[in-house]
């Protein structure tokens, strides 16, 4: 075997054992609360969460899990809160897309902690934005008590919620609950500011006080049924439209109301028949390097990506650290930004380093970024990029006014857009690639991902250097074992903060994917945008 045939070995094996770790990681999340739970809920006549979501969502059309990784090894001291105790999935009923928001009663009762508020609102601005309609399956005992402080009285905290039921609503946006389980205190109001509720006989209560809170504050005796059932609010209050005898037929009739709903006018991106790549995705997997600071020629994604491995490259000679595209994926038409990771000789004779944006790349991609917007076609930035070129050359040449003009069309762009973090993405490279802060409909990582201000190896030398200059001033001094001791520890924790699952975790990405559903992802996201037209583009004062 030859050095080139060795590297690529170790390219593939590298990447199926990142993917491998992942699914396992993801094996373990849906257990949700555990197994001795789910069997408890089953015994209670009640599906699982990810039941009811199966159950709903037509089987033979693609579907996007949100957030699985939410709260990914946060709340240790609570237990733990596996996907952030709700599923949230962009999928079909009966052909129409729509986002299904699943609370997981295996999980603290379903309680809420502050990255479930967090996850459910990314779920309705996902319906906000693409005009999806949202199926609300409730089941939960409301706020997690012992962290109120963090999910209850803040602007993106729990009341966030419940405004935005009411803006769904009034922008016409269907909104469709179902009481499964419990429904408590605040939460009582989101199935209730929905379109429509239904209710399930017998599992299914809500209101705002339970029997307890009713005894202690007004001395009251009640039984659950009683105060806050399904017949209570079926036939009594007329809280709810519609009593159902178990979950299935619960879930059957949400189909049957999905399926009668009218149609918004679409945006109008343009698609036509799909065709495969010509070279398979798992081919990728060869040339793409197991170490993240190796060169290679961003193509070779392209290549595997897009419709017959076709497309066109705007200013192609032109500022090559970053490659833009024409191209379709799954039929789709789109506008590709993706850093070049080749290292490069321009036409002044200058070596250019692969993923570093340079004043020329930043000024080519901002040009197709606004002739994307022009021609109302959608982007997808894929980010392998370390951040923007430093030194007095580029500081002389423009290079904050050329990233500035990246980052203002990029922040500015009104049709969709779409990340996928397929290596690194550090600094401001994260910012003008369209990060978590530039409002992509989706985010998405490979496990090969980084993300952060800067590599954990270099951060590692700055915080490093810091804290001994403070040692040395307090007279201090540290000999090279200590040096070599706390760069160690500080690289460490710096590279676990820098993890693909640390940022989904945070839900800094919506999720962790294997790199072969990259067309899917893209291709569903299309599609849900397309529900929604597009705004005029104006990007203001722009830096020329």
């Amino acid at each position: 075997m030859n050095v080139e045939e060795l590297k690529k070995n170790k390219n593939v094996d590298a990447m199926y054992l990142s993917i491998g770790e992942m699914k396992r990681r993801l094996q373990t999340i849906m257990e949700g609360g555990g197994k001795k739970k789910l069997e408890k809920q089953k015994n209670a006549g009640k599906m699982t969460a990810r039941e009811r979501v199966d159950y709903l969502l037509d089987d033979d059309k693609p579907q996007t899990e949100i957030g699985a990784f939410a709260g990914y090894e946060m709340y240790a001291e609570h237990g733990g809160c596996p996907a952030g105790g709700v599923i949230v999935t962009i999928g079909f009923i009966k052909n129409r897309q729509v986002i299904v928001v699943a609370n997981d009663a295996s999980v603290k009762a379903g309680a809420w902690f502050p990255i479930t508020g967090k996850k459910n609102l990314r779920a309705q601005e996902i319906a906000l934005e693409n005009r999806l309609p949202i199926i609300y399956l409730v089941d939960s005992a409301g706020v997690y008590l012992p962290m109120q402080d963090e999910i209850f009285p803040d602007k993106e905290h729990f009341g966030r919620i419940f405004r935005n039921n009411a803006v769904l609503s009034s922008k016409g946006i269907p909104q469709i609950a179902a009481i499964m389980g419990s429904c408590v205190a605040g939460g009582a109001y989101l199935p209730i500011m929905s379109d429509e509720a239904l209710i399930v006989d017998k599992t299914g209560s809500i209101f705002l006080a339970g029997p307890y809170l009713v005894k202690a504050a007004i001395g009251e005796d009640v039984d659950k049924e009683t105060l806050g059932g399904a017949t209570t609010h079926n036939e009594i209050s007329g809280v709810v439209d519609y009593k159902m005898e178990n979950d299935e037929i619960c879930l059957d009739t949400i189909k049957d109301l999905v399926s009668k709903m009218g149609h918004h006018e679409k945006a109008g991106f343009d698609r036509i028949t799909a065709k495969k790549p010509l070279k398979p995705f798992d081919s990728l997997y060869e040339e793409f390097p197991a170490q993240r600071t190796k060169p290679y020629d961003s193509r070779i994604i392209l290549d595997r990506l897009v419709d017959n491995s076709e497309y066109i490259e705007y200013k192609k000679d032109y500022g090559q650290t970053i490659i833009c595209a024409y191209a379709r994926i799954d039929g789709w038409s789109v506008g590709i930004v993706i850093n070049n990771r080749e290292v490069i000789k321009n036409a002044k004779g200058e070596m250019q380093f692969g993923g570093v944006i340079y004043s020329d790349s930043a000024d080519k991609a901002a040009r197709f970024v606004m002739n994307c917007n022009q021609k109302k076609i959608p982007l997808v930035f894929m980010h392998d990029v370390t951040g923007f070129m430093v030194g007095s050359r580029s500081e002389h040449g423009g290079i904050i006014k050329d990233g500035a003009k990246l980052v203002n069309a990029v922040s500015n762009s009104t049709v969709p857009k779409f990340s996928i973090i397929v290596g690194n993405s550090y600094g401001a490279g994260n910012y003008a690639m369209c990060g978590k802060a530039f409002d992509p409909r989706l985010i998405v990582a490979w496990p090969t991902a980084k993300i952060a201000v800067m590599g954990g190896a270099q951060a590692a030398k700055v915080l490093t250097q810091i804290q001994l200059s403070s040692l040395k001033k307090k007279g201090e001094p540290a000999d090279d074992e200590a040096e070599k001791e706390l760069y160690e520890k500080t690289k460490k924790r710096y590279d676990e903060q820098t993890t693909p699952y640390y940022a989904a975790a945070r839900l800094w990405v919506d999720a962790i994917i294997d790199p072969a559903e990259t067309r899917t992802i893209i291709s569903q996201g299309i599609e849900a945008a397309n529900h929604s037209p597009i705004e005029p583009f104006n990007v203001g004062v722009l830096q020329v």
